[in-house]
């Protein structure tokens, strides 16, 4: 009996990029002194934000997508000791802009974002997603919110102090 032939399984396609979800968090991290850090988006130099990203699919759990995305790109693990993530139960509804709009589904034009906060021990060293950002920083909370480029990321910034109030210890 000759061994079976060995034939190469033909050669798949790459998969098409599946379009980004229009269902997205932000994630403000702060200090229980209000710091707050930013990252400067490497795909728009000088807009300057917290974290964001998009559902990875329509059933990912909001909170599963701010853990994940704070990971991402920030290195930072939103559920260690002394880190506390809380969903502010804060929705924006904002048109995506123009430059981004190839991402999504044909015909996607908004994007509905889930506002929470995660406050840290202190001020924390941070990896980048060089694909993502390229510099972060600390600011106080009001100079920060001065710096965001984002509307939506700026005015929950100004919230922070209210969201922070009785806020763990």
């Amino acid at each position: 009996m000759s061994p079976a032939p060995v034939v190469a399984a033909p050669a798949k396609a790459p998969a098409a990029k599946p379009w980004k979800v229009p269902e997205s968090v932000l994630v403000v991290i702060h200090t229980p002194d209000l710091q707050v850090l930013l990252m400067n988006r490497a795909d728009a130099p000088g807009h300057w934000q917290s974290v964001t990203g998009s559902k990875d699919w329509p059933g990912e759990p909001l909170h599963d997508t701010a853990v994940r995305e704070v990971a991402e790109e920030t290195g930072i693990d939103a559920l260690a000791p002394g880190c506390e993530l809380r969903d502010w139960q804060l929705e924006n509804v904002y048109d995506i802009y123009p430059d981004w709009r190839w991402r999504y589904a044909p015909g996607v034009t908004r994007n509905r974002e889930r506002v929470f906060g995660l406050r840290v021990p202190g001020v924390l060293p941070v990896r980048l997603a060089p694909r993502e950002h390229t510099a972060s920083l600390w600011l106080p909370w009001r100079e920060a919110a001065g710096r965001c480029f984002s509307p939506s990321n700026a005015e929950a910034l100004l919230l922070l102090p209210r969201f922070t109030q009785g806020a763990g210890t």
